[in-house]
């Protein structure tokens, strides 16, 4: 059984930053591309950031600058590091992780809260 277990949100004043982290646990095939996807209340699901096998980035227009996701695959882990985080950061997120053949887990969800 794979399991994605997330750490790392909570809540944060206007201008911080957090850093969230993903691990994957139990027998997990050779991933792919990891991501992190958020979603607000009454908001679809929406891409924050990608990273794929070869370490090549891709972010949404609202944070481009500001969050840097990152992972380590000795670990089987992902980082989302968030800086200057807004109001409208605010949201449930979820990480993500692909292997090779296209199967993809998601992680249970942690919530982050940019208020002042």
């Amino acid at each position: 059984q794979v399991q994605l277990v997330e750490s790392g949100g909570g809540l944060v004043q206007p201008g911080g930053s957090l850093r969230l982290s993903c691990a994957a646990s139990g027998s997990i095939f050779r991933l792919n591309t990891m991501g992190w996807y958020r979603q607000a209340p009454g908001k679809q699901r929406e891409l924050v950031a990608s990273i794929t096998s070869t370490n090549w980035p891709n972010y949404a227009d609202s944070v481009k600058g500001r969050f840097t996701i990152s992972r380590d695959n000795a670990k089987n882990t992902e980082y989302l590091q968030m800086n200057s985080l807004k109001s409208e950061d605010t949201a449930v997120y979820y990480c993500n992780m692909v292997n090779s053949v296209g199967y993809e887990y998601w992680g249970q969800g942690t919530q982050v809260t940019v208020s002042s």
